[in-house]
């Protein structure tokens, strides 16, 4: 193994996303990562030294590092992410004085975490950058909380909104959210997976369901309320085979470099709850024949990420309206890269990495691509590029602890 740089990942050391950034280490000649764990970070315990470089890599499917995060021993209820907001941002900081006073560097900003974590605080960024977004009633800093079912109620009639996705403000994976419908008769129908036990406590189930009752929608809401609520429009989706369809689209430094097209007969496209990957190439040829032009699709994504200048990559959701003419942006998550097996978007310079080896070499320009027959740094979006067959080993797309019940921690 040559020399290289002194390269720390945090994250979940038996998890996905740490082996995939070590495979596209390795396959890049660069040397493994020491792995810091996320419960070290929580409790304290991390070290860097100086002259180390510190990536950040999603606590997600570390229980451990759940448990202490929200304070719940069950890693299927959805309650507690309030919580595990103050204390991530907590333990960022603590991490970024640690890892400065060192003499290490941070691969991101760590400040940005506080809105990309905060769907209120990022959409109002988006907005503000002219990005276009559903329309939402909590946008931004200034937006008043919604306390629970009446209030919401309220905000959403003021606005003329009649079907809105609620949202956990710093929630991920589909986890609480609510596809929530109203008519003119007051007639309320929610769609959702969440599980309301006998308790009234809240569990992320595998099964989308449908709520009727506007008792137990009203229970719902109130019991995700305390963590922080987000609202928005739901947008009428493009169709593909009879399915809703968005993407998430990875952005690395400020390009879009790989797609993914997601279908579903419910409204959440989220893999673990039924959702499929669809046909990119077919939405791209909808896309043409509708007057557009799919690279107008990705600058959508491109400027999403440019509110966010210090990450240097983040995963865009994409939602395309009916007819595939225009785009809105749904959220833009910090770890939304883990799609496996997955290479990058013809012309984009990672025609031949997945998204983590894309990064290593966005990092890296100096380093190997052996998969490449073109060099990454000089290709422009209609340059064609060749590549060698690489086979990248693929894992289950949903983290579950039971048949019924999930963690939430699934990205796509």
């Amino acid at each position: 193994m040559t020399a290289g740089p002194r390269l720390v990942v945090v994250g979940d050391p038996a998890g996905r996303r740490v082996a995939f950034f070590q495979d596209a280490l390795r396959t890049a000649g660069l040397p493994e990562a020491r792995v810091v764990s996320w419960p070290e970070v929580l409790r304290g315990r991390a070290r860097f030294a100086a002259g180390e470089t510190v990536r950040l890599d999603s606590p997600g499917e570390d229980v451990e590092a759940d448990r202490l995060l929200r304070g719940i021993d069950d890693p299927t209820r959805v309650e507690g992410t309030g919580l595990w907001y103050e204390r991530f941002l907590a333990a960022v900081s603590g991490l970024a004085r640690s890892v400065t006073g060192a003499g290490a560097v941070l691969v991101d900003d760590p400040a940005e975490l506080a809105a990309l974590f905060d769907k209120r605080l990022s959409h109002g960024l988006l907005r503000a950058a002219g990005v276009p977004v559903p329309e939402s009633p909590t946008s931004g800093p200034s937006a008043p909380a919604l306390r629970g079912w009446e209030e919401l109620r309220s905000s959403t009639a003021r606005a003329g909104l009649r079907r809105v996705f609620v949202k956990l403000a710093h929630g991920s994976s589909a986890s609480g959210v609510l596809a929530l419908e109203s008519n003119g008769a007051g007639r309320i129908q929610a769609t959702t997976s969440v599980e309301r036990g006998p308790d009234g406590r809240l569990f992320n189930s595998l099964r989308v369901r449908r709520y009727t009752s506007e008792r137990e929608v009203a229970a719902i809401v109130d019991a995700l309320a305390p963590d922080g609520l987000h609202v928005e429009r739901w947008l009428p989706k493009a169709v593909q085979d009879g399915r809703a369809a968005d993407l998430r689209v990875v952005v690395i430094d400020g390009r879009a470099t790989h797609a993914v097209l997601r279908t579903s007969r419910s409204p959440m496209t989220n893999l673990h709850l039924g959702g499929a990957r669809g046909d990119l190439d077919a939405a791209r040829a909808a896309i043409t024949a509708a007057g557009g032009r799919w690279t107008d699709a990705l600058e959508v994504c491109e400027r999403a990420a440019a509110a966010f200048p210090g990450t240097r990559c983040v995963g865009v959701d994409l939602l395309p309206a009916t007819g595939w003419r225009r785009f809105a942006v749904g959220e833009v998550n910090a770890f939304g890269d883990l799609l496996p097996g997955l290479t990058g978007l013809p012309g984009s310079g990672a025609e031949c990495l997945d998204t983590y080896a894309a990064q290593v070499a966005a990092q890296f320009p100096d380093s190997r691509t052996p998969d490449a027959t073109t060099p990454t740094a000089h290709i422009t979006r209609t340059t064609p590029v060749a590549c060698t067959t690489r086979t990248t080993p693929v894992s289950p797309t949903a983290h579950t602890t039971s048949t019924a019940r999930t963690t939430g921690t699934s990205t796509t």
